[in-house]
């Protein structure tokens, strides 16, 4: 399958057009490429579509608007996109009971070499991301892809071939049958993707809404984002800086968390909580104030 590039992504003003239109066909698309495991796993096959929704999402989300920044995001989540006689997925661990969660997690450790894809019969194990591995942890959320032969990609496409997935782990077995609709859908993947949901060159753009500068002092700023992630949302970035966190010199920090330190006390005061979170490598620094959810 192609990755996706620049071109594949349309603007912010493009996207915000058609983005409810896009997002009730990528969630009908979602549903016809998810398949259970049991009661604990299930699995999103990725494809184009998927992947591109995820793109613009971030993008929407971050403000991303210039072309470097969205190409960022690109090979992030290229890395995601099915080879050439692959099929690639995102499985999901689903625990509910917060206090479930690790030992369940710990209980499932090697579940790596226990997921499978079986082709009329014949086993195809799934190959997880190793740079989510760890010898003793299992992280809820995985990446993971099946190689085939071509012999076994064109036996998925066939009716009378049997196909399902399966895992075998010690503390966790279940199989399931994959529906017609689902092997459909993957035997486009293996032949280069399905057409895209949306035909982005006929949509008329709008206005996206912009940030607003509250506070510019210096060499920092506050801004009310467009679309504020949580009550009270304010973002203290650095002005015309091109350095990750970790170079900024020290003057600069300073302004930096004294005008994030004074939002933070006006939140506290207005909604009795704040939280702030950092990015070290975003360029420009950027500080996020919000108040997170609570009574």
């Amino acid at each position: 399958m192609k990755p996706l590039a620049l071109e594949d992504i349309p603007s912010a003003a493009v996207f915000e057009a058609c983005r409810t239109e896009l997002r009730e066909k990528v969630i009908a698309h979602k549903n016809r490429r998810r398949i259970s495991i049991g009661h604990r796993v299930s699995l999103l096959f990725e494809d184009r579509e998927t992947l591109r929704w995820q793109i613009l999402e971030m993008c929407r989300v971050e403000g991303t608007l210039d072309a470097a920044g969205i190409q960022q995001e690109l090979d992030v989540y290229n890395e995601l996109i099915p080879g050439d006689s692959e099929l690639s997925a995102t499985l999901f661990i689903e625990i509910t009971d917060l206090a479930e969660i690790r030992p369940e997690l710990d209980r499932l450790i090697g579940m790596d070499e226990h997921v499978l894809l079986e082709i009329g019969g014949e086993p195809v194990r799934a190959s997880f991301d190793p740079k989510q591995m760890e010898e003793d942890r299992l992280s809820a959320v995985q990446y993971i892809r099946f190689t085939l032969t071509s012999r076994q990609a064109r036996s998925l496409s066939r009716g009378d071939v049997p196909v399902r997935l399966a895992v075998d782990h010690a503390a966790y077995q279940a199989t399931t049958e994959l529906p017609a609709v689902l092997r459909e859908g993957l035997a486009r993947d293996l032949a280069g993707g399905c057409d895209p949901l949306i035909d982005f060159s006929a949509i008329e753009p709008v206005e996206v809404p912009a940030d607003t500068v509250i506070v510019s002092r210096g060499r920092v700023r506050a801004i009310r984002p467009a679309r504020v992630r949580a009550p009270g949302h304010v973002v203290v970035e650095a002005i015309d800086c091109a350095l990750p966190y970790p170079a900024l010199p020290a003057d600069l920090l300073a302004e930096l968390h004294g005008l994030a330190q004074e939002i933070a006390k006006a939140l506290i005061g207005s909604h009795g909580r704040c939280r702030i979170s950092l990015d070290a490598t975003s360029v420009p620094v950027r500080i996020d104030v919000y108040a997170p959810p609570g009574p």
